[in-house]
């Protein structure tokens, strides 16, 4: 009746765990959820470190089509930058793999699930939210947070049980995933330095300018230079060719769940692109009030998503909206790809607003008189020249 699932990494805290929970007693079953960025290389090695820590069962779950489509299709939808910077690469992940990982734990009715957060980090939260609320009957256990434990302390208890894979000598923490990848290092733990240009994964292999025809359908990036694909496989498409001019590295500074500024890098070239292409070619093809309430609802759902609150039915309400707006985004959005920076040129859509039948901005127009103009002009203002001249102290 000790039957665990962990959700495990391979990396330090969930290797720690694994060790650790095996010798405690527990029948550990490790479970992965492959949200992107894992090759089928890298999950042969995961599973072979798996089982050397003792696991009972290793399964890797293969959820990328669902992170697209229950998350990361919302985050386009709504041009989601947390601080108008950070795509919530990891944030978002994270949930997808909490859903997962409670699933496959009630499937095998495990009595305990685990995870390797600390205490003084957000994924606590989202992990220990998500599983209590989809399986309240089963006990989360989390050793890292509960002994408090340092790095270094885990890397002497893994040496001491015959498990050395040199933790120690990584310098920087990256975790990789469809929508990004996060790097973490001793310059994040402070505010003064920026990462080297060695941290990031992706070095820079090309400098001659790439033109790239990203083509949406009611918000989807369906089509790669015409080439159609499911979405998803077309943002892996995408950070592959953006990677090589090394696009999308920067730093985020934001506040943590837990009341305290965090600091991050991160890489998300594919994310970046999609997201500035996305918003151009609804810039052309919504209305000004469609553009203006998208704006603080998704800005109200990346925050929420971050701060795990994704099962909150107030999320389904805004995806419901999300989801109605994207009824004209569809078109073309011509990209150019330079080393380390890209360009939006322009869009090509039906639904184009920017019609020159109606006329030109700041150049002719074919819709009205001058005299209706001027009667516009003065309604308009009405308000203003009512409100100073009651109130002029002359």
């Amino acid at each position: 009746m000790n039957k665990l699932v962990l959700a495990y990494s391979g990396g330090l805290d969930t290797s720690y765990c694994a060790v650790s929970l095996s010798k405690a007693g527990y029948e550990v079953h490790a479970v992965s959820v492959n949200t992107g960025g894992f090759t089928s290389e890298e999950i042969k090695n995961i599973e072979s470190k798996a089982y050397k820590m003792g696991v009972s069962t290793y399964q890797n779950i293969n959820a990328i089509n669902s992170y697209y489509q229950k998350v990361i299709k919302y985050l386009i939808f709504g041009n989601v930058l947390k601080n108008n910077t950070y795509p919530l690469s990891v944030s978002a992940e994270r949930i997808i793999q909490a859903i997962e990982i409670v699933e496959y734990a009630k499937s095998i009715n495990a009595q305990y699930i685990a995870h390797g957060s600390t205490g003084a980090g957000n994924d606590q939260v989202r992990f220990d939210m998500i599983f209590q609320t989809l399986a309240p009957n089963i006990e989360i256990i989390t050793p890292i947070r509960d002994q408090k434990l340092t790095r270094q302390e885990e890397i002497e208890y893994l040496k001491a049980n015959n498990v050395d894979v040199a933790w120690d000598k990584a310098k920087y923490s990256i975790n990789k995933g469809l929508w990004g990848t996060s790097v973490g290092g001793s310059e994040t733990l402070t505010s003064q330095n920026p990462l080297p240009d060695t941290a990031y994964p992706s070095q820079l292999q090309k400098e001659d300018k790439e033109k790239v025809i990203l083509s949406f359908e009611k918000g989807e990036l369906v089509a790669i230079n015409h080439n159609q694909n499911a979405p998803e496989k077309n943002i892996e498409l995408l950070n592959e060719m953006a990677s090589a001019y090394a696009i999308g590295r920067d730093i985020h500074v934001g506040d943590t769940i837990v009341g305290i500024k965090g600091r991050v890098g991160f890489e998300a070239a594919s994310a970046l692109i999609t997201i500035k292409a996305h918003h151009l070619l609804e810039k052309h093809t919504l209305t000004k009030w469609q553009l203006q309430h998208k704006e603080y609802l998704a800005s109200f759902y990346g925050m929420h998503l971050h701060e795990g609150q994704y099962l909150d039915p107030v999320m389904r309400n805004i995806e419901a909206f999300l989801q109605s707006s994207q009824e004209t985004v569809s078109g073309d959005v011509t990209v150019t790809l330079k080393p380390y920076h890209f360009s939006l040129d322009g869009i090509d859509s039906k639904h184009d607003l920017m019609n020159a039948k109606f006329g030109s901005y700041g150049e002719e127009n074919k819709g009205w008189t001058a005299q209706e103009a001027k009667g516009f002009i003065k309604i308009v203002g009405n308000q203003n020249k009512i409100y100073q001249q009651v109130n002029s102290k002359s």
